[in-house]
This record gives C-alpha cells, sequence and structure tokens, in this order.
C-alpha cells in the first residue's frame, strides 16, 4: 500500500469519526419549532436563560471555595521545615508551598473575575429584556389599530 492510499485511508477514517461524534452546541437552540420551556426561538437560535447565568457565576465562586479549603495545611508545612525534615526537603517544600499559593491566588482571582462578568452579563440581559418589554407594551398601549381600505 503506497503512502498517499493508507493517507487517504486514514483521512476518510477520521472524518468518518469526527461525523459520529456528538457535536457540541452551547446555549444554541433551533431556529424553528418550539423549546421545552415553552418560548419559541428568535433571532439567531441562541438562548438566555438569567436564571443559569446566576447559578453559574455561585458556582464559580464556590470551587474557588473549594480551593481554598484545599490548600496546604499549615501543620504539613510546619512539619516539613528544618530541622524537623532535611534542609533540601524543607527548600522544595517551601519552594511547592510559594509556588501552590501563587497558584492558588491566580486561579480565585480568576474565577472571582468570571463569576464577576456573568453578574454583569445577566444583569446586562435582564436590563436589555426588561426595555424590549417595555418598548413593546408602549407600542400596543399607544398604537392604534388602522383597518385597511378595501379596494
Amino acid at each position: 500500500m503506497s503512502f498517499a492510499e493508507e493517507w487517504a485511508e486514514l483521512k476518510a477514517a477520521a472524518l468518518a469519526r469526527r461525523q459520529d461524534s456528538a457535536q457540541m452546541q452551547l446555549n444554541q437552540v433551533p431556529t424553528d419549532g418550539d423549546h421545552p420551556d415553552g418560548s419559541t426561538a428568535r433571532g439567531d437560535g441562541f438562548s438566555v436563560n438569567a436564571a443559569s447565568i446566576n447559578g453559574s457565576s455561585h458556582l464559580l465562586m464556590e470551587i474557588a471555595g473549594l480551593l481554598y479549603e484545599g490548600r496546604m495545611d499549615g501543620e504539613n508545612a510546619t512539619m516539613s521545615r528544618a530541622p524537623r525534615a532535611h534542609v533540601d526537603v524543607a527548600s522544595n517544600v517551601d519552594a511547592f508551598a510559594r509556588f501552590a499559593k501563587d497558584q492558588y491566588n491566580d486561579m480565585v482571582a480568576l474565577l472571582a473575575a468570571l463569576s464577576t462578568k456573568l453578574k454583569s452579563s445577566g444583569n446586562s440581559y435582564t436590563t436589555v429584556d426588561q426595555g424590549v418589554q417595555a418598548q413593546m407594551n408602549a407600542m400596543l398601549d399607544c398604537g392604534t389599530y388602522v383597518a385597511p381600505e378595501n379596494r
């Protein structure tokens, strides 16, 4: 078998695997038909759920809390210091503890920033949604029905 033939078979197998695997769809709904929640799709087929956004922001803060609970125990760090432990072990544990603390602080800051962005997005969505609803209500309240002319 030549390289070109083997390459063609590998490409065909990869394409078949790709078509068989489930494609990820993030917050995308079909653009036709009804949704499970009773609403219908509009616009580009994406939907927003303010409760989901708010729940996700709280989940990020919970993850930060779990990271806090999993941090290095002070007693373990104390037990690994010289003279209780070998000087090389103590220095390596100290270096690791400092690295882990830096990583922890970076991750907590990232999770807090993402949580804040999600809360802000949820608030913006609610504000825009209320504004559109107010415009629609104003149009319905202040509008006048004009009957079509018979020709």
